[in-house]
């Protein structure tokens, strides 16, 4: 298995074969979460203005996001996962998603006009996609650390890459170090210093644990839409 690096959207566009679009803070992180507390169907969608549009016309959809990490206008929730988890079942069980980020979804559809195939990265779900690329045995995996916007690299997003990297080949993984660089670092300083009120400090909590998902999570194109599919390790 041929394992390339990229980072920022620059690098999503380049991206070849498998793409893994890695967004720690915090889309990535979330889409799980949508799953586990029942919602239906789950898409991705880049353009802000038309993901509210696709909200007015559906809604009892749900919008959630961020644009430049402000939550997005006209949402339902922002791009945060403890919000998420406080919202649980009763907002999502049996409902739509459209979810808008400025760094993961804007990747996810850069990636998709060249790759073989495009599926989420994060911490909480990179041992099941690991060992789901491990069986299926793609020839080259591109791995696209997203960064801050999409436009500056981001010690959460390299690291993150340098894990998946380690589980599909062994390369070194130092987990201290990998902590060190990140929680030190302003982008997660944001959060823990409350910067801003749509900046939870528990966010960082969440988006930093290792193995809480079994299934991975492949974009896929649907009439006009990019949907997020569920798949099992």
């Amino acid at each position: 298995m041929n394992i390339i690096r990229e980072s920022c959207l620059d690098g999503a566009a380049k991206a070849k074969g498998v793409a893994v679009i890695i967004d720690v803070f915090r889309a990535f992180s979330c889409t799980p979460l949508f799953f586990h507390f029942g919602a239906k169907q789950v898409f991705v969608e880049a353009d802000a203005e038309l993901a509210i549009s696709i909200k007015k016309a559906n809604p009892d959809w749900i919008l959630a996001g961020e644009v430049n990490g402000v939550p997005i206008e006209h949402g339902d929730l922002d791009n945060s996962p403890v919000r998420i988890m406080h919202a649980g079942k009763t907002m999502f069980h049996n409902k739509t998603v459209i979810h808008r980020t400025s760094a993961g979804v804007t990747g996810v559809a850069a990636a998709m006009k060249n790759c073989d195939r495009v599926f989420t990265g994060s911490f909480v779900l990179a041992d099941a996609l690991a060992a789901y690329l491990k069986k299926s045995n793609p020839g080259t995996v591109t791995l696209v650390a997203m960064g801050t916007n999409g436009k500056v690299s981001s010690p959460e997003d390299e690291t993150c890459a340098d894990y998946i990297a380690h589980l599909l080949t062994g390369s070194k993984w130092d987990p201290l170090a990998a902590f060190m660089d990140v929680i030190f670092h302003a982008r997660a300083q944001r959060f823990l210093q409350k910067e801003q009120p749509y900046l939870l400090p528990d966010d960082v909590v969440f988006c930093l644990q290792k193995g809480l998902f079994t299934y991975s999570y492949e974009i896929k194109k649907t009439d006009s839409m990019l949907e997020v599919i569920k798949i099992s390790s």
